[in-house]
């Protein structure tokens, strides 16, 4: 299961729990532990999340952070957290305070449910009021997932998210604020496209008029945009269809002329017996087609085992490397594939280690 379908599951999780957790420990429990889980950090390992994680403020010892997450026993990330039914906005003083005290590049504060990710991109070691990254977890967007990811503990970089976290912000409150003029059109925005078109003076009921047509105008154009694209995504899909078409067509065709033989069968019984000690035989299959005899693993064409050549002048054995590299090595008859056995289980072997790890 892949990051994007673990958050997809934790989303629905979320939904359906929220309404029985009453308190901000039980959030802490059952949504920021394991939300920092699924980031890959082991809640149950201090040197990887510490809880209470204690933040002396000057002269007042014993001050503590929810969680801190650590990297090279230093906290990364520090995790304050609410009750999911609590507002946030009142709260960004106290994660404030703890951020200077530590080494932490990063603070997070949510209820479970909203997450927001804070940085020093104004003043070092100070951090910002408003955070350069924030999704709401039951309705998460796909980059948002892309976003998050980079703070997985596979592919955390401090360095480089510090580098996108001011793009990132600047993009968000952009958006924010495209959002504000595409619901109510401001005056600045409707001089700027009225006194390109309006050839007289722009008085406030010139002004009043133009801001209900540039609304509607505005949104018309996404109107006709997501048209456009619907149209464009149709028009793509039958083309698609049509190609799939010709392609299963051409492939029935080329089915219908090939002829697998018993020599190729031969072949495919020498092959599973070398490899049985190996595997079970049911997982060797093969599947032939008009030039090669093709032999798989699993019935996968990323696992060739190997390609019997036996229609030609000559005949040859195809083994794969590591590379998937082939190597086509001449036979007299099918009876010296067994010459190549050792070859055969090595594939098995690169396959079968792959799987393991």
């Amino acid at each position: 299961m892949d990051f994007k379908d673990e958050i997809k599951l934790f989303s629905e999780r979320v939904e359906k729990l929220k309404d029985q957790i009453h308190t901000e420990e039980a959030t802490k429990n059952a949504f920021i532990m394991p939300f920092i889980k699924l980031l890959g950090y082991d809640v149950f390992n201090p040197f990887e999340v510490m809880p209470e994680y204690i933040a002396d403020i000057g002269i007042k010892k014993g001050e503590k952070v929810d969680y801190a997450i650590l990297k090279d026993g230093q906290p990364a990330i520090l995790v304050e957290c609410k009750h999911w039914g609590e507002s946030l906005d009142p709260h960004n003083s106290q994660l404030f305070r703890y951020f200077h005290t530590t080494t932490a590049k990063f603070g997070l504060l949510s209820n479970g449910i909203i997450y927001r990710f804070y940085t020093d991109l104004v003043q070092p070691n100070k951090m910002d009021e408003k955070p350069f990254f924030e999704f709401n977890v039951t309705d998460i967007k796909d980059n948002q997932v892309e976003e998050l990811k980079k703070f997985h503990k596979s592919y955390f970089d401090i360095d480089s998210i510090q580098n996108t976290a001011s793009d990132l912000k600047y993009m968000n409150e952009l958006k924010a604020l495209i959002n504000i003029e595409f619901q109510t059109p401001t005056d600045g925005l409707v001089r700027h496209f009225a006194k390109q078109i309006y050839p007289g003076m722009l008085t406030t009921r010139v002004i009043e008029a133009f801001s209900n047509l540039t609304k509607r105008s505005l949104q018309q154009y996404i109107n006709d945009l997501i048209t456009e694209r619907l149209h464009s995504a149709l028009k793509k899909e039958s083309e698609d269809a049509v190609v799939v078409a010709q392609q299963e067509s051409t492939a029935l065709a080329e089915d219908n002329r090939i002829e697998t033989t018993e020599e190729e069968l031969e072949g495919y019984r020498i092959v599973k017996a070398i490899l049985r000690q190996k595997i079970k035989h049911t997982r060797i299959v093969y599947r032939d087609a008009q030039s090669y005899f093709a032999i798989l693993l699993d019935d996968n064409n990323r696992k060739s085992i190997c390609r019997l050549y036996l229609n030609g002048s000559k005949r040859y054995l195809g083994i794969f490397d590591e590379q998937k590299k082939e190597t086509r090595m001449e036979i007299v008859t099918v009876d010296d594939i067994f010459l190549h056995g050792e070859a055969l289980i090595k594939t098995i072997d690169i396959y079968t280690k792959g799987a393991e790890e």
